[in-house]
């Protein structure tokens, strides 16, 4: 298999002046810079970019409503846009600004890039990324940590992996074989080999999700229980299997939010090309698992649920049935959402051959 590689954020080369802050100089003429399209380097302290992206923050809440669901997608395409033309300095795999963290994803990803710039918010997200990498992350349906890879979406919600598992112990089915269509960082696949899967074939579009679980699973049993595949939705594994597990994006795309959103919002065909897929590698006595919400309809993004449409109209499925999961009331702290996750619901829908 030839080397895949890694998504990293890629080098900005700058030779051009540019403008500069710090904490105490003007925040309105550094924000109508940015407005202008113009960088502005952070190259006194760290913090100094914090203090810009709250100001930023605060300058948005200001100009921008903030109502409803669409209306926090529209400020989140706008902060994106402006975050990014604030930049910081990287010399020799390390951060040129005073008190900066020190991240590792510096010296694995640029081990030959000695000079050039990457924006706040990518710092922000290497930051956070190493800490989750080289800390782990504990999850309520896994034995074990899981250490994911940069740019690979990790759930921070559980309700619906729980309801996952929860079927799990009930599935009386045959466990030779499985498929799942975008594994991620791999937590629906670790918990079907907890419950005695012998075999997970899995695809991902995300390279670095591949990358990140080879590595960790290494030479362990792991990695003879779970084959990876680079690859739209089925990649290269074509032969039927007794179960398709599915765990798509849950809201439909409106914005270009960064690429680890595309774990988060659906294109138009997304779903008519899974099911139309689907149909030709599940056996007929096979199951079809697809984990989904009823977020989008009541955000009132749109009124299509993509799964009640395919049983509808596609007469390739039946309905065996649907399992719901209220999902738990957001923390006091979490002002976005609030009011959405009093009436969202998790949904494992398991679908059978027509």
């Amino acid at each position: 298999m030839t080397s895949i590689e890694e998504n990293e954020p890629e080098p900005i080369l700058i030779n051009k002046a540019k403008k500069t802050f710090k904490q105490g100089t003007n925040v309105e003429n550094t924000i109508e810079c940015l407005v202008q399209g113009e960088f502005i380097l952070i190259n006194e302290f760290y913090n100094d970019g914090i203090a810009l992206l709250q100001d930023l923050h605060n300058y948005l809440k200001r100009k921008l409503p903030n109502k409803s669901f669409k209306d926090q997608q529209d400020y989140r395409s706008e902060y994106f846009k402006l975050s990014n033309l604030i930049l910081v300095e990287i010399t020799d795999q390390k951060l040129c600004a005073k008190k900066s963290p020190s991240i590792g994803w510096l010296k694995k990803f640029y081990p030959e890039n000695n000079h050039f710039y990457l924006t706040f918010p990518q710092i922000q997200g290497l930051n956070s990324a190493w800490q989750w990498y080289k800390n782990g992350v504990s999850l309520p349906v896994l034995r074990n940590k899981l250490h994911p890879y940069y740019g690979v979406y990790f759930p921070t919600r559980f309700d619906h992996l729980i309801l996952f598992d929860n079927w799990l112990k009930r599935y009386k089915g045959p466990k030779k074989t499985v498929i799942e269509v975008g594994v991620g960082s791999g937590v629906l696949a670790l918990q079907m080999l907890q419950h005695g899967f012998q075999k997970v074939y899995a695809t991902d579009i995300n390279p670095n999700a591949i990358i990140g679980l080879k590595e960790f699973m290494g030479t362990t049993k792991l990695s003879r229980k779970m084959e990876l595949d680079l690859g739209n939705l089925f990649g290269k594994w074509e032969k039927q299997t007794e179960l398709i597990v599915f765990n798509p994006p849950w809201l439909p795309k409106s914005h270009d939010l960064g690429s680890i959103d595309d774990a988060i919002y659906y294109d138009k065909t997304l779903f008519s090309d899974f099911f139309i897929a689907a149909k030709k590698r599940l056996l007929p006595n096979g199951k079809l698992i697809v984990i989904f919400s009823n977020l989008a309809q009541i955000a009132n993004l749109t009124t299509e649920h993509p799964i009640k449409k395919e049983l509808a109209s596609g007469n390739r499925f039946q309905l065996e049935r649907c399992l719901k999961k209220s999902v738990k009331t957001a923390s006091t702290k979490t002002k976005r959402g609030q009011n959405l996750r009093s009436l969202e619901e998790v949904e494992l829908w398991v679908l059978t051959n027509s």
